[in-house]
């Protein structure tokens, strides 16, 4: 079973993804900006992985946890 855990605040949203069948981590970030100019997304595959940073209009907390999914679901296109 995998677990997504989100962490919504007034202009940020940080996520983990959980693999709880040996309780990794898959896949973690922040959304940083939420609703304002220069939003970003930090997203690092696993604890280890090299953290990759995307930016896009993020106008919502909405928007941001679509493109969570975006990042996180490989059949989706990543912007």
């Amino acid at each position: 079973m995998k677990v997504l855990v989100l962490n919504c605040g007034s202009s940020s949203i940080k996520y983990q993804l959980f693999d709880m069948t040996n309780t990794s981590v898959m896949a973690k970030g922040l959304v940083q900006r939420v609703g304002m100019a220069g939003s970003t997304i930090d997203y690092r595959k696993g604890d280890d992985g090299k953290k990759k940073v995307y930016e896009s209009d993020i106008l919502d907390h909405k928007i941001g946890i679509q493109k969570i999914f975006e990042l996180l679901t490989p059949a989706k296109k990543q912007f």
